[in-house]
């Protein structure tokens, strides 16, 4: 016998930062739909969960109103008669249906990683993506050794999270340099040596082979030129694919992610979808930012239409600390780092404070910007470069921002 909900004007599926942030914007009349034994939480903050700073009663969100929450997962979605079908047996009617299903870990071809037949992971190895990840990754302490896949944003916060803890990390990066999509090569270097002061082991330009198991669970990772790391905890930090198998399966339009046009409309007149799993102008950004943006411009849609605006996107900052007793690093980075041959570049760096500053101006806009070490210009030049106003000819303007103290 299947369970039946009351009609909901909006149903949004998925229970991350976008559509917990979407249902909260409109209240009562929506039903938050998702699929992880935990209530909503701020995936933005899990590093700091593992790096035991906060609890994770402490990145809660806020919960919706009793019946605007439904915890199961969706297997289908009837688009003719406007139906989501879930795992519980519920059939929930919709007049609006939002997908939010965020993105899923990107798991890496590596030999010996599942058994004939399996599915899930074997012991001993997490991606770095849920609560429930987390958690488990939270095992880890003095004596435990760690290898971590991947060199991005994700895995230098988790390597960093797990050496706070005291465990011994080895960090495999398959690219020249870490951060790299975010950093340019001064900074990465200065990012490295950070990592390398709390006790990681960093290796760069790095292929990861495979893994091998042992009664169930992987205990060492194998590295293309042959050598051999023993873990006891192996995080595969590889990037996120945006999850669309329900979109796809409902014949919604699908490239890489779930195509929405200016309103956030899929190609059904009745469904939204924002978030990582959203693909907006060609993009999918998997970022916090535009998935708030994105909720916000979605809700004023759908409560104010008369007065709501077009998404047109988002300018995202990337800041993150990285641990180191009473000594962290804090790092921001926006637009694009890399320089072109035309390019002005204004760089400043202090060894003995251990900061670096470095902004990229081309046709007298600011397309770019790395801060280490000391972030007090960041909001500043993050509203410079949100703007997109040229920059006066003189550049002191520009330096005023970056020294914050009118390069005194």
């Amino acid at each position: 016998m299947t369970k039946r909900t009351p009609h909901h004007r909006t149903v949004v599926l998925g229970a991350g930062l976008a559509g917990a942030h979407l249902a909260a914007r409109l209240g009562p009349d929506a039903l938050l739909i998702g699929e992880e034994p935990h209530a909503p939480y701020n995936r933005v903050l899990l590093t700091d969960v593992l790096a035991g700073r906060y609890g994770p009663e402490v990145i809660a969100l806020p919960r919706p109103a009793r019946g605007g929450y439904l915890r199961t997962r969706a297997v289908r979605i009837d688009l003719a008669d406007r139906v989501v079908l879930c795992e519980d047996g519920s059939r929930v009617p919709y007049g609006t249906l939002v997908l939010a299903t965020g993105a899923n870990p990107v798991l890496p071809p590596l030999r010996g990683l599942f058994a004939p037949g399996a599915r899930d992971l074997p012991g001993g190895v997490h991606a770095f993506r849920t609560m429930t990840d987390c958690l488990a990754l939270s095992a880890a302490g003095p004596g435990t050794r760690a290898v971590v896949v991947g060199g991005g944003l994700l895995g230098v916060c988790a390597a960093g999270a797990l050496a706070d803890r005291g465990a011994q990390v080895v960090l495999a990066q398959q690219g020249d340099r870490l951060m790299e999509r975010q950093l340019d090569p001064d900074a990465s270097e200065l990012v490295r040596a950070h990592l390398a002061a709390l006790g990681v082991e960093v290796h760069t330009e790095c292929r990861v082979r495979g893994v091998r198991q042992h009664d169930g669970a992987v205990r060492a990772v194998e590295l293309a030129d042959g050598y051999r790391l023993d873990s006891d905890l192996t995080v595969l930090a590889c990037g996120v694919r945006p999850r669309t198998g329900l979109a796809r399966a409902a014949g919604l339009e699908v490239r890489r992610g779930v195509v929405v046009d200016d309103r956030l409309r899929t190609s059904d007149p009745h469904v939204y979808a924002v978030g990582d799993c959203a693909e907006h102008a060609g993009q999918t950004r998997c970022l916090a930012a535009p998935a708030l943006d994105q909720a916000d411009a979605l809700a004023a849609a759908l409560t104010s239409p008369e007065s709501a605006r077009p998404y047109s996107g988002t300018r995202s900052l990337t800041r993150l600390t990285l641990p180191h007793g009473e000594h962290p690093l804090d790092l921001a980075a926006f637009g694009d780092p890399e320089t072109r041959p035309d390019d002005d570049v204004v760089r400043l760096t202090d060894a003995t404070r251990g900061t670096y500053r470095k902004v990229v101006v081309r046709d007298d806009r600011l397309v770019g910007g790395v801060l280490l070490g000391e972030l007090a210009a960041v909001g500043a030049l993050a509203r410079a470069w949100e703007s997109d106003e040229p920059l006066p000819d003189d550049g002191s303007p520009l330096l005023h921002l970056l020294t914050h103290d009118g390069g005194h």
